[in-house]
């Protein structure tokens, strides 16, 4: 498994976290820094992939609500609180590679998130991923 693959791992399971941590007034990212490093001290982080975890991290916490208002827009039928935790992180990393990371081809960002969800998420995760995914690319990332 390369290390760009383990880094989305552990931002995902970083965001999982944080999803039950946080008091709802806290905001993702609140000492970001600091409580990244807890986790990957607890949890025995690979060392090589946490620059790159703590870069997506750090952009996701600090625009969580566009990123979140994308994935709504494109979930048809689905409120962002009845997304599954994995699933509604999984998304968020990915979007967010698409749109602010040049050097990760779109495709490669999807693809990624679905393979991921085969591992960490439900059965139907990956389906449901890709068809929001796709749904996004199609409308927000340059042809």
């Amino acid at each position: 498994m390369g290390s760009r693959r383990t880094s989305r791992e552990i931002a995902l399971q970083f965001l999982f976290q944080e999803d039950f941590t946080l008091r709802p007034d806290q905001q993702h990212g609140y000492d970001l820094d600091d409580r990244f490093e807890l986790f990957c001290n607890l949890f025995q982080a690979n060392k090589k992939a946490r620059e790159y975890a703590l870069q997506l991290l750090r952009g996701i916490c600090g625009d969580i609500g566009r990123l979140d208002r994308l994935i709504a827009e494109n979930a048809t039928n689905w409120r962002m609180s009845r997304i599954a935790a994995t699933d509604r992180n999984l998304l968020r990393i990915a979007v967010y590679e698409m749109l602010e990371m040049p050097d990760v081809p779109p495709q490669v960002a999807i693809n990624e998130a679905v393979e991921i969800a085969k591992r960490f998420a439900g059965d139907e995760s990956p389906k449901f991923i890709n068809g929001i995914l796709d749904a996004i690319k199609s409308k927000v990332v340059p042809a």
